[in-house]
């Protein structure tokens, strides 16, 4: 069934738009990624029922704008990638970049696969484990992350992926201001420097999206 049959989420006016901004010549990629969302996905337990209508707005392309953070060519991992998001979309938005997905859970790892060996994406890799058994098999330019934990948490997760330099590119929401106060210690530990907030699709999407960027490495 496809995304504009029986109720599944399609695309019109601004979404439209900033899909084709996005996406580009890969639009029907993504088009095929929502597909696998709002049927197996649903189906298996990724996204909820109530997701269904706003995958485009509230996830799709809520995770793709951030495709401006990374430079061009770049290693970018997705701690607790789930049902893709953000890597699926980075990888389908930047076909220059090379994704890590890392997900622990065995049938959000089965599902992550078979959707990219249906897009085809050759630019994509999952690695079924936690975050921590990641750190010496990874050594990403960027790590990113969506709805796994506060950022206090996030930061031993993450900022050891980038082996010692690199940078960390959350996707938050109002309370970035006061997750980074919080997680002050925990950046100053791990060698995290140069927290920044980014507000990022003014003018592109309807309810723009918040990052936290920080830096690893001692200046």
């Amino acid at each position: 069934m496809g995304a504009a049959d029986g109720g599944l989420p399609d695309l019109a006016g601004a979404e439209l738009a900033a899909a084709e901004k996005l996406f580009g010549d890969r639009l029907e990629l993504a088009r095929r990624y929502v597909d696998h969302l709002a049927t197996s996905g649903l189906e298996r337990g990724l996204i909820g029922p109530r997701e269904v209508p706003r995958l485009w707005s509230r996830h799709v392309l809520n995770c793709a704008v951030i495709e401006s953070e990374f430079s061009h060519g770049a290693l970018v991992a997705d701690v607790g990638s789930g049902a893709g998001l953000p890597g699926l979309c980075l990888a389908l938005a930047r076909p220059d970049l090379t994704l890590i997905l890392i997900e622990p859970l065995e049938r959000r790892v089965v599902w992550l696969e078979e959707v990219v060996a249906d897009l085809g994406l050759t630019n994509v890799r999952v690695f079924r484990m936690r975050a921590e058994q990641a750190v010496d098999l990874v050594n990403a330019d960027y790590v990113t992350a969506r709805a796994v934990s506060a950022l206090a948490t996030l930061i031993p997760l993450t900022l050891p992926l980038l082996g010692g330099s690199g940078t960390l590119v959350a996707i938050k929401g109002r309370s970035a201001a006061e997750e980074i106060e919080k997680a002050a210690k925990a950046i100053k530990k791990y060698h995290g420097r140069n927290p920044q907030i980014r507000v990022l699709g003014e003018g592109l999407l309807e309810e723009p999206t918040t990052v936290v960027r920080i830096d690893a490495g001692r200046a």
